[in-house]
């Protein structure tokens, strides 16, 4: 029989159907689920000592969120405000940062510190920070970036990302460039090593040594490269760079080649050169659009694992350190795998186009 001193528990369907589905939780709410069970128990008809013993709680743990259901119902059980701190900032004042932040700039500067727009307002820079934190705002910060004005972009988009996402059979794709101007610096002094609380320590001086000119060539599917290095890059060096690419691609396949626009790529030797050689298909890229040619991803992985912090006392010790570094890469290379669609980019420019637009920028 039901404890005579305990109050009844009767429950609605829809109070019923509620609990059922808060006692469901697999992994969210789980305080929130407990009390559903407990509730759910008690509506039973099983007594505060039982229903602790069926869930492995206290007692008074089962009497408190009974008479909170009692009480107030299903709101009973949902977690009442902890005290705390009261608010200290007002919703005009939010208002007022966030406004300020977006919408003007300081006397003598080009945008706002914490420091600076707090004394503005006459809040504390903490409050200030705070506030750019919960809206992601962060006036320091600016990024660059240019829209191509090609006419014909959204073709050239569609064929390359095409051929990323749908190479052609019996065929190689390769992601083409060349990265020109690498400057062998020698530092003016020794580096300093790293040290427990210390990091390595450079010069900020160096001497220059000269330049070599890299031209790389990405394999979509396998992540390796072909390179060669030169002391120019005009358009009889990538001629010569493509009879590279010609005698290490199987001649049974045909050559997919992804580029940039340089003038250096359309000059009349080079049409004569691909007209002799009907296998070699080139896409190019819109202009202003290197994001597009995978090869600039991995030249960026040589500029920050190799160049970037590297020594060079000469162009030939540069090109060693280059080869050497390709030969790495090709021992266990890493293909980039592209992922978006060409709907997907054009959606992505066309809404951040707007936005820009609609923010009356």
């Amino acid at each position: 029989m039901p404890n005579p001193i305990l109050v009844e528990l009767v429950l609605s369907v829809a109070e019923r159907s509620q609990l059922e589905a808060w006692a469901r939780r697999p992994k969210s709410a789980q305080a929130l689920a407990l009390r559903s069970r407990i509730v759910l128990a008690a509506a039973e008809g099983l007594g505060n000592t039982q229903v602790g013993e069926q869930l492995g709680i206290s007692r008074a743990t089962v009497g408190k969120w009974r008479q909170r259901f009692v009480a107030d119902r299903l709101d009973g059980l949902l977690d009442e405000p902890r005290p705390g701190r009261p608010r200290t900032l007002s919703d005009e004042q939010v208002e007022a940062v966030i406004t300020r932040t977006l919408e003007t700039t300081p006397s003598g500067a080009t945008h706002w510190s914490t420091r600076s727009l707090a004394a503005e307002l006459g809040l504390s820079q903490s409050a200030v920070s705070r506030i750019w934190r919960a809206f992601a705002l962060a006036p320091h910060r600016q990024e660059s970036w240019k829209l191509s004005k090609d006419p014909l972009f959204v073709a050239k988009v569609r064929d390359v990302v095409g051929l990323y996402l749908d190479p052609p059979e019996r065929a190689v794709v390769l992601c083409v460039d060349e990265k020109s101007q690498i400057q062998a610096l020698d530092r003016t002094a020794p580096i300093f090593p790293m040290m427990p609380g210390v990091p390595a320590r450079a010069s900020h001086d160096y001497k220059r040594a000269g330049t070599s000119s890299l031209y790389a060539a990405l394999d979509l599917t396998t992540g390796k490269v072909i390179g060669a290095l030169h002391a120019r890059h005009r358009a009889i060096e990538f001629k010569k760079f493509l009879a590279t690419i010609d005698a290490q691609v199987p001649p049974d396949l045909a050559v997919h080649v992804v580029l940039d626009n340089a003038s250096t790529h359309k000059t009349p030797t080079i049409k004569r050169w691909l007209a002799a050689h009907p296998r070699f298909v080139l896409h190019f890229t819109p202009t202003s659009s290197s994001w597009l040619n995978l090869v600039e991803r991995w030249f960026g992985e040589l500029t920050t694992k190799k160049l970037r912090r590297g020594t060079h006392r000469s162009v030939r010790e540069l090109n060693t350190d280059i080869r050497n570094w390709i030969k790495t890469w090709n021992d266990n290379p890493r293909p980039y795998v592209w992922t978006k669609t060409a709907d997907q980019i054009l959606q992505a420019i066309t809404r951040y186009c707007t936005r820009i637009n609609d923010s009356r920028h």
